[in-house]
């Protein structure tokens, strides 16, 4: 990677493996033993994720699951290698706990797209990818002039890196759809995921604040509104005060006599 203007190469975090994605790769690494031990690929087919078994069975399960399976060594090792190389800066600036949900939504937010998306499609999706991209994503959103060497030779900022990964998808997916052996939707999934995240700082803390913000301004305003109209009310009620002790009540229009109607029934239901 290269820090300001004087490059400098370095691979992954430079100050240790961060707690989660310390736990995310020996997760992912035993998952992975796991499935190479259970020859009869039970575990592969009941925690991939099928879109067809999701909406059937329904294995709601799946778009969880599937985000640990992985189908082969370099599979695996290219996941991986990503999320320790951009992971750990990710979780330092955003905290453990939330890159932890940030991780986990945007992998299975990638799997609910890809149901979506591949619901009548005989497919089994299984690997990490989805969510890492959406970790690729915030880095790029965090640091987007951070450059990176591309096969160790070619220095690109991180920026650009993100987008062609994710053009070179949208592309893949529009020739071949599902079809291809690559989950291009799954990727696009949790790069979409992993944006939104990022720009929108999707929090149920924020969320809430936000609806009890709007709630409050709305009973404001609404109480300024009735505020308003019990002093118009107000006004034109002394008016028609001072009209009676001139003219007497005899002299009212209908209109008038109405006004005093609802000024009595407004100010009896105040007192209740």
């Amino acid at each position: 990677m290269y820090n300001g203007n004087r490059p400098q190469f370095r691979l992954g975090f430079g100050k240790g493996l961060t707690p989660v994605i310390k736990w995310l790769l020996l997760i992912n690494i035993a998952v992975f033993i796991i499935q190479n031990i259970d020859r009869s690929g039970y575990i592969t087919t009941n925690m991939g994720l099928s879109p067809k078994d999701v909406l059937q069975v329904p294995a709601f399960w799946q778009v969880f699951t599937y985000q640990f399976l992985h189908g082969g060594f370099f599979h695996i090792f290219f996941n991986m290698f990503a999320l320790w190389m951009f992971g750990g800066e990710v979780e330092q600036t955003l905290g453990s706990k939330r890159f932890l949900r940030f991780y986990l939504l945007c992998g299975t937010g990638a799997g609910i797209i890809t149901v979506i998306t591949c619901f009548s499609l005989p497919i089994l999706v299984i690997g990490a990818s989805g969510a890492v991209l959406g970790v690729l994503v915030a880095f790029a959103v965090m640091f987007p002039n951070r450059k990176v060497l591309v096969y160790f030779l070619f220095p690109i900022k991180v920026k650009y890196l993100v987008m062609i990964f994710i053009v070179l998808d949208l592309l893949a997916a529009w020739n071949t759809g599902a079809g291809s052996g690559v989950a291009h939707f799954t990727h696009l999934g949790g790069a979409l995921i992993g944006f939104l995240y990022m720009k929108s700082n999707w929090r149920l803390s924020s969320l809430f604040g936000k609806f009890s913000r709007m709630k409050h301004e709305h009973r404001f305003k609404k109480n300024q509104k009735e505020m308003q109209s019990k002093d118009r009310l107000m006004e034109e009620v002394d008016e028609i005060l001072d009209k009676i002790s001139k003219l007497g009540y005899d002299k009212l229009s209908d209109k008038e006599k109405k006004i005093l109607e609802r000024a009595s029934d407004t100010l009896s239901k105040k007192k209740d």
